[in-house]
């Protein structure tokens, strides 16, 4: 009964971790078109305060006295901060492989980008090698989770049994 268990857990596992390859594709060509869009408002951003023969700070720092110009400025220092963030991302992305942005999640931050690849994500076989190794991978660490937790239940009964509790 418990190596059924540790096979269907390692089951799972693989099943879940073939896909992050496929996944982190999309969310990379995402992420590129974010990077892109973001590049258009500041790059228009830039332009307008050049013909007002300002700097993208002098810019910024003119855009207060209201609540409009505050709230325009707080926007355009997120999307700066937006697009700074999106752009490091996306190098150190594409310069991994799919198998390597295995141990880059924390690459895959833009919060309304991993939702929008979530969202059209649709999971399939596994067929390119990156895949197929991801699968292997979560085989393998499920495996070891589900003899991991069998010991830790193993543990406790012997330890319930021994103080007399069962």
């Amino acid at each position: 009964m418990i190596g059924l268990l540790r096979l269907a857990l390692a089951a799972v596992a693989a099943a879940l971790l073939s896909q992050f390859p496929a996944f982190s594709d999309h969310y990379v060509q995402r992420l590129g078109g974010q990077v892109d869009a973001l590049t258009l408002v500041a790059q228009d951003f830039d332009a307008s305060a050049a013909r007002a023969d300002m700097t993208r700070d002098e810019a910024l720092a003119d855009l207060s006295g209201s609540a409009f110009r505050d709230g325009h400025r707080a926007d355009m220092l997120r999307a700066f901060g937006r697009l700074d963030r999106a752009q490091a991302d996306l190098a150190m992305l594409r310069l991994a492989g799919p198998l390597e942005r295995m141990v880059l999640p924390h690459r895959l931050r833009d919060a309304d980008t991993l939702r929008a690849t979530w969202t059209d994500f649709r999971p399939a076989l596994p067929l390119t090698s990156s895949g197929l190794i991801a699968a292997g991978i979560g085989f393998a660490l499920g495996w070891m989770l589900a003899a991991l937790l069998g010991r830790l239940a193993g543990r406790t009964r012997r330890r319930d049994e021994r103080l007399g509790w069962r």
